[in-house]
């Protein structure tokens, strides 16, 4: 009968893990980030980072190894991470983004990067701004279904696949006001009502289950409505979520000549 032998392993000497080179480069970015904090500064002034950072991160991830790491007084907000809240929208080279959604890959790193606060709201601290004015006019548009009749007990509003298609791309709308910063006419007038109000009206304007329509558009038939868009296409440029935001506005225009939807 065959015997079977069984050899001890020693485990007394650790094994020396090597780390797995994932292929991975690490790149040192500089980040030329706008600061402002109203307690010291008179105006805002630009400060210089240098971040180490893989191709694979986003803005927002050099934005918290800055605070984290190296300034904790970096003021910005932030929430979800993952391009749906849209708390944080900011100038970076230029232009509107989510810093979450923005990869170093994308930006051109030979250069510094520029981040600041979204135009046309007032700066309260460093890359935040008050959205009270924002919001203020998303609520003047009433963005809530108004109906005049109940739906049986029990029972939906019932809505066909066509009539949610026509009102369909603006129901994507995540209030980040990226789309009404980038707009001029917005930053020179503080009373035109912006892009995404218009968008939040055009959601309930065009849904067939609401009966409030042409009180939206008496709302946004004012000199400060849907008449001072200048169909520059900023707005839909800047929307992280692809909203056609000028054709949603030209259809609101339509509706207001027609009298109705």
């Amino acid at each position: 009968m065959a015997s079977t032998v069984i050899e001890q392993v020693d485990t007394s000497e650790e094994v020396e893990q090597t780390p797995e080179d994932t292929g991975i480069q690490s790149f040192l970015v500089t980040f030329n980030i706008r600061r402002f904090d109203p307690e010291v500064d008179d105006e805002p002034r630009w400060v210089d980072y240098d971040v180490e950072l893989y191709s694979t991160d986003r803005v927002l991830d050099a934005l918290h190894k800055i605070k984290w790491e190296v300034d904790g007084s970096l003021s910005f907000r932030r929430s979800c991470a993952h391009g749906i809240c849209g708390s944080d929208a900011m100038r970076i080279n230029g232009r509107n983004r989510l810093a979450c959604k923005t990869l170093i890959k994308d930006l051109d790193i030979s250069q510094p990067i520029y981040v600041e606060a979204i135009k046309g709201l007032p700066l309260e601290k460093d890359l935040i701004v008050d959205m009270e004015p924002f919001f203020a006019s998303y609520r003047e548009v009433q963005p809530f279904l108004i109906s005049n009749s109940k739906p049986e007990a029990g029972k939906e509003r019932v809505q066909s696949i066509v009539d949610r298609e026509v009102f369909d791309d603006t129901t994507k709308c995540i209030l980040c006001a990226a789309c009404t910063s980038s707009c001029p006419v917005f930053w020179t007038d503080g009373q035109y009502f912006g892009p995404a109000a218009i968008v939040n009206a055009h959601r309930f304007i065009f849904d067939s289950r609401d009966d409030a329509g042409d009180v939206r558009l008496d709302i946004l038939n004012d000199k400060e409505g849907v008449w001072r868009c200048r169909t520059t296409f900023n707005c839909t440029e800047a929307c992280p979520r692809g909203i056609e935001v000028t054709k949603a506005i030209a259809e609101v225009k339509q509706a207001v000549l027609r009298g109705g939807r």
